[in-house]
């Protein structure tokens, strides 16, 4: 009988696990959980019998893989699966997949509720600014960034995206501006939204150049990975620029300093924010359990990330 292991160190919700095991118990699967666990070593002991995998933000790397004896599929319930070491999987002949779509809502509201808090002050109770008629930039246009503008749309604002992966004419079929580079995409925005993955290609590639470049006011807005902006450059321009604010769900390690520096002109989330609503734990969740089921029972590989 096939186990599924959900390891997940921050749990899911309740509803979103009693999906899990009752999709679970219906294909006739057994489910095991791990949760809120502190040390690796509980996850190692437990991997052993697991056939299938369901992790968050979790750690699935050469150690873990190496005591998973009889693992054949992980599933990161979200999009980003940097926690995931793609190269070991594979290595072990284990199908690594996302839930690509499942979290994209949840990371766009914030995306724009941030911008909002940012425009009004943090609702200090002084007079801030509007979002419509800004100009937005957003740099990826996934799952993710496609709803940020759907989102900006009703705002008002006039939006500028930049994806090598997309077609232009995808882009354009929604009302938006497809610029040619990423050059031209911050030089054109006031808001930059930033949903680009963490890889060899993306890691500290935002930036002096690029930031520094874009429109007054200036505001980045990073729901991706921390590891894509360049925080060196990122000082150095706030330094220059009193106009540029940068808000994140995920606090860059020079996190205190930015505080201190330029109170009221950044932003960041006590902790990574963008999936943390109900209906989101809850899409990713049952996404999850449910590919496992296709791939187990029907050789579905359709999400695979480690092809």
């Amino acid at each position: 009988m096939t186990k599924v292991l959900v390891a997940t160190e921050k749990p899911f919700a309740p509803a979103a696990v009693d999906q899990i095991k009752k999709i679970a118990d219906q294909a006739g699967f057994i489910v095991m959980m791990l949760e809120k666990y502190t040390n690796q070593a509980d996850l190692l002991t437990v991997v052993e019998e697991a056939d299938a995998m369901i992790v968050r933000s979790d750690k699935v790397d050469a150690a873990v893989l190496d005591a998973a004896k009889h693992l054949k599929i992980v599933v990161r319930a979200g999009a980003g699966y940097d926690n995931v070491d793609l190269e070991a999987a594979t290595a072990h002949n284990v199908v690594v997949m996302n839930t690509p779509g499942q979290n994209s809502n949840a990371v766009a509201e914030l995306a724009i509720g941030m911008m909002i808090f940012n425009a009004r002050n943090g609702f200090n109770g002084k007079a801030g600014s509007e979002l419509k008629d800004k100009k937005l930039g957003i740099h990826a246009y996934g799952n993710v960034g496609k709803r940020v503008a759907d989102l900006a749309r009703g705002f008002g604002m006039e939006i500028f995206a930049y994806d090598p992966f997309i077609p232009r004419e995808t882009i354009e079929a929604d009302g938006v501006v497809c610029v040619d580079s990423v050059e031209e995409l911050y030089r054109n925005s006031n808001y930059v939204s930033l949903h680009i993955p963490a890889n060899e290609q993306t890691k500290q590639s935002v930036n002096y150049s690029l930031l520094s470049s874009m429109l007054s006011p200036a505001i980045l807005v990073n729901t991706a990975r921390k590891e894509v902006v360049n925080e060196t450059d990122l000082m150095k321009v706030m330094e220059e620029r009193p106009d540029f604010s940068y808000l994140s769900d995920i606090k860059p390690d020079n996190a205190a300093e930015l505080e201190e520096k330029f109170p009221g002109r950044c932003f960041f989330t006590p902790k990574k924010m963008g999936a943390q609503t109900a209906e989101a734990n809850l899409n990713a969740g049952v996404a999850a359990i449910r590919q496992i089921v296709a791939f187990i029972n029907d050789g579905d590989t359709t999400f695979q990330v480690n092809k």
